[in-house]
């Protein structure tokens, strides 16, 4: 079954008290968020999703949270950090690891179905290799599990490999194949080499995210992208999706048969809220906010309300090819009112320290 099913009302009834006992379980297990929850009045009974206490994204670069014991960390995650800041620190012991696997294999199942295709990385193979895993590498790691005969588009100096791209489709002509990379990194180092060289990328499913600031320097948004990538190089099942190292696992994926403008849902163990940057309320469909995401997948670490430094707009709910909310990315918050949303935690952030 899809992870797609649930409408807007049964997801939220399901996930409110999934996700305050998540609360209460990192409340007893971490000791600085539970100052974080003390400092603010954060106590149950929670009456909705929406209710429920956040944290915003910046604190994970900030201090170590997790709610597991340092033996049992299994593997650590790092962002690429914002701003020139340091990096998001993210700790998972086995079971998380194993289930944030699990659920991102079920999320794409939607959407590739369960043969494991022959598989194009547009990156080098050098980000895997890194002894510290970036968010980047773990992404495509993550990624990796859904392909075979792993054929990476740049070599490690991170110039385009035309001859491995080339070898690939030859060797896979016919076939479907799936493509994972960057938004910035699928258009410079995939698109930009089809359309000059006469690539023929028509049996590729394209899986891609992040890196829209710098297509939009360039005047190209999402429907522009899919427009590009069908005309010059025959490729057209394209599928964005928006995720994060603080919610490693969650996606937040573009539907089958999307043209670019339909939205991204959430998986039936997540969600969106937006939020009023001023009040911190939600606001209604149709008005932009901050980007809150809730998961129930973070159990070894309190990160299953983040509160992001991205802004979005609800689309519409229960009204597209997936039931739930649909919505979009409009971009990063400005620094200057982002550091205005970390200072509404300063002082519990001071009181976790």
């Amino acid at each position: 079954m899809t992870p797609f099913s649930l409408p807007q009302p049964v997801k939220e009834a399901r996930l409110l008290p999934e996700l305050a006992a998540l609360t209460e379980h990192h409340r007893a297990a971490c000791p600085p968020y539970a100052r974080i929850l003390a400092a603010l009045g954060e106590a149950p009974p929670y009456s909705s999703v929406a209710a429920l206490p956040w944290l915003p994204v910046r604190l994970f670069a900030t201090h170590e949270l997790k709610s597991v014991p340092d033996d049992a960390v299994f593997r650590t995650l790092t962002s690429s950090g914002t701003t020139g800041g340091p990096p998001s620190k993210i700790f998972l012991d086995r079971a998380a690891a194993q289930a944030q696997a699990r659920a991102l294999a079920a999320t794409l199942r939607a959407v590739l179905g369960e043969r494991r295709m022959p598989m194009l990385v547009v990156d080098s193979r050098s980000v895997i290799r890194a002894a510290a895993l970036s968010a980047r590498g773990a992404g495509v790691l993550g990624m990796m599990n859904f392909g075979r005969d792993h054929t990476f588009a740049l070599d490690d100096d991170g110039a385009a490999d035309l001859a491995a791209v080339r070898g690939f489709l030859s060797r896979h002509r016919g076939d479907p194949f799936l493509i994972f990379g960057f938004t910035f990194m699928t258009w410079r180092h995939l698109y930009e080499p089809a359309r000059d060289h006469g690539l023929d990328l028509s049996g590729g499913v394209l899986i891609h995210s992040g890196g829209w600031k710098k297509m939009a320097d360039e005047a190209v948004d999402n429907a522009e992208y899919r427009r590009r990538f069908a005309a010059d190089t025959g490729l057209t099942r394209i599928h964005n999706f928006y995720g994060m190292v603080e919610q490693i696992g969650t996606i937040f994926l573009e539907g089958p048969d999307d043209d670019g403008d339909g939205g991204l849902y959430a998986p039936d163990f997540a969600d969106v809220i937006i939020r009023d940057p001023e009040t911190w309320q939600e606001v209604p469909p149709g008005v932009p906010g901050l980007i809150e995401v809730v998961s129930t997948l973070p159990t070894s670490y309190p990160g299953h309300a983040v509160l992001t430094e991205d802004l979005g707009v609800v689309h519409g709910v229960d009204d597209g090819v997936w039931p739930g909310k649909r919505f979009g990315v409009l971009g990063r918050l400005p620094r200057a009112e982002a550091r205005g949303c970390s200072d509404t935690y300063g002082g519990a952030s001071r009181e976790a320290a």
